[in-house]
């Protein structure tokens, strides 16, 4: 995909920011500290009056989010994916989940891509503590169409909803002019029959990538994307469990406690005969080095999705 147009989804964030910003004089945006990281400055810039720096003070960040939200106002809180999702954790379940406030995490930097910054800001544990919050929903947008889509659904859904967005650029696989996005609701990319490859984030291009090597093999590999990660697109996840009988999830996040553990309770508890196989981060710290090596180090990438689904058929 060497020729595709590739943009960092924290791009889109930032550009998305301040297109429903000109729209909506309601939407502010909180950061801490990294609105030059996380693509907020954009927005600063277009609304200064708007935008509120609460420095490196995540958890005070979401208490101040939570008030603005108690008065009508509709804000992103935005910091990298550890520190939106780690250290405010407590606040982000207490202040915004458990009253159901109208707040949105806008966090940036997520998985083993950010690459050099290393363990310590790798965060792989995300989506586990965002979907372990009664009612919040997490969204984990593919490429720059999908997550300004998201964005915006994010802004016209009321309640608390998670974005987690990435630092490393990305091939844009949507067209814009013909891409609807809906919360919940996940898309077939590319139809196939013996396996079914269920990807979310960075990973879907990827996934896409795989389909081409298995294609090759004569393999035939169905292509889903699910930027929802919850609430999950369960019908299409259990369309694809009875159709392919084989299945591998694909995500830039641990096994354990994200899209794959959604994927495998889906199909668990409708007590469909498919057989599973997560592709992630085990259980295990990354370290620090160049995303593109990282990811391949990790096993996040086409090549090892592909030798999964063959492994796996």
């Amino acid at each position: 995909m060497s020729d595709v147009k590739k943009i960092a989804t924290r791009d889109s964030y930032g550009a998305a920011l301040v297109e429903l910003g000109a729209a909506h004089p309601d939407l502010v945006v909180l950061d801490a500290d990294l609105a030059a990281a996380t693509k907020t400055g954009v927005f600063k810039k277009a609304f200064p009056e708007r935008h509120f720096d609460c420095g490196i003070a995540e958890q005070n960040m979401i208490g101040v989010a939570a008030g603005m939200a108690a008065m009508g106002l509709v804000p992103f809180a935005s910091s990298f994916a550890m520190f939106a999702a780690g250290r405010a954790f407590e606040q982000v379940r207490n202040s915004v989940g458990y009253p159901r406030l109208n707040v949105k995490i806008g966090a940036t930097h997520g998985g083993i891509s950010v690459g050099e910054d290393g363990a310590s800001h790798q965060c792989c544990e995300d989506f586990a503590l965002m979907r372990s919050i009664p009612g919040m929903v997490v969204l984990c947008p593919s490429d720059d169409v999908e997550a300004k889509a998201a964005v915006k659904a994010a802004y016209e859904h009321e309640g608390p909803v998670y974005l987690r967005f990435g630092r490393l650029a990305v091939p844009v696989i949507h067209d814009e002019a013909n891409y609807k996005f809906e919360i919940g609701k996940g898309e077939t990319l590319r139809e196939g029959s013996d396996v079914a490859l269920i990807a979310t984030g960075l990973m879907t291009a990827e996934a896409l990538g795989a389909a081409e090597q298995l294609a090759a093999e004569g393999i035939s590999a169905r292509v889903i994307n699910l930027c929802s990660i919850k609430p999950l697109d369960t019908e299409l996840v259990l369309k694809a469990a009875a159709e392919c009988g084989h299945i591998v999830t694909c995500e830039e996040h641990s096994v354990i406690g994200g899209l794959g553990e959604a994927v495998c309770a889906a199909i668990a508890e409708a007590g469909l005969a498919c057989k599973v196989k997560r592709v992630g981060v085990n259980d295990e710290f990354g370290h620090s080095g160049p995303a593109a090596e990282l990811l391949a180090q990790f096993g996040l990438s086409a090549d090892n999705i592909a030798r999964q689904a063959k492994a796996l058929l």
